[in-house]
């Protein structure tokens, strides 16, 4: 299955379907994904959902004629282990074909690279573009206190850039990250290092359990590449809705 074009820059939300709901999840992605003109830019499929319907619901919910149509997929399961078993995860989902897959950048260099080198082997294998890899730093859910209790005395923004410098000389393509540290990454990582920004909220929303969240608006001007919107999304009484108005707020004109 060859992987379709994406444009980052036509729609820069991705819609994170967090749900053990196949039929679901299938319908949400059939509404704000499906026909002519997409409501978003891309798909966002987690742990929740893989670990209860893996592949086969990954093809059941986002199958080809939706893929077709030019929206992302990005596959978001923080892999973290040894380099060969993080590999040979990679390996075992390349023929889903995503557009971007994250690792944990805290697994070290080595593993980083390993997950670079599968990724590229078996794209050329496969005759697929090789999927964007994507490390996890400090996840959203997280503030100071949190990281000094798992041992690292290092504020949130400050060792997300520490570890996006260790992903991108790891050969990563970009790194998970708040709103908060744009700026800082854009300035040390430069302009095509891709930032996949969660904790994103609409004018008005809850924050809900995003301790770094910001506006669409804001984290496009300063420099984000894609926002990950879901609750906004898949709670509201009109998914199609909320999803074109979060991507107008972002600046996204043509929906």
């Amino acid at each position: 299955m060859t992987q379709p074009a994406h444009s980052p820059a036509a729609n820069p939300v991705y819609c994170g379907v967090d749900t053990t709901d196949l039929v679901g999840a299938a319908r949400l992605i059939q509404s704000i994904a499906g026909g002519p003109r997409p409501a978003v830019g891309g798909i966002k499929l987690g742990l929740e959902f893989f670990l209860a319907h893996g592949a086969p619901g990954v093809r059941y919910a986002f199958p080809a004629p939706v893929r077709a149509t030019g929206v992302g997929f990005f596959l978001d399961l923080k892999l973290h282990d040894i380099p060969n078993t993080v590999a040979g995860g990679i390996r075992a989902v390349m023929d889903l074909a995503p557009t971007y897959i994250t690792i944990h950048a805290s697994g070290g260099r080595e593993m980083m690279k390993a997950a670079v080198e599968e990724a590229g082997a078996s794209a050329r294998k496969l005759g697929i573009d090789r999927p964007k890899l994507l490390g996890v730093t400090v996840l959203t859910s997280l503030d100071r206190g949190d990281l000094e209790a798992t041992g690292v005395p290092s504020d949130p923004s400050d060792q997300v850039v520490r570890l996006a410098a260790l992903a991108q000389d790891s050969g990563l393509d970009g790194v998970i990250c708040s709103p908060l540290e744009i700026e800082a990454l854009r300035r040390r990582c430069g302009r095509d290092f891709v930032l996949m920004v969660p904790g994103i909220r609409p004018v008005g929303a809850a924050a809900n359990d995003q301790k770094r969240a910001m506006t669409p608006r804001q984290a496009v001007d300063l420099g984000a590449t894609h926002l990950v919107v879901g609750r906004p999304i898949y709670k509201a009484d009109d998914p199609r809705a909320a999803a074109e108005a979060i991507a107008r707020e972002a600046g996204v004109n043509d929906l």
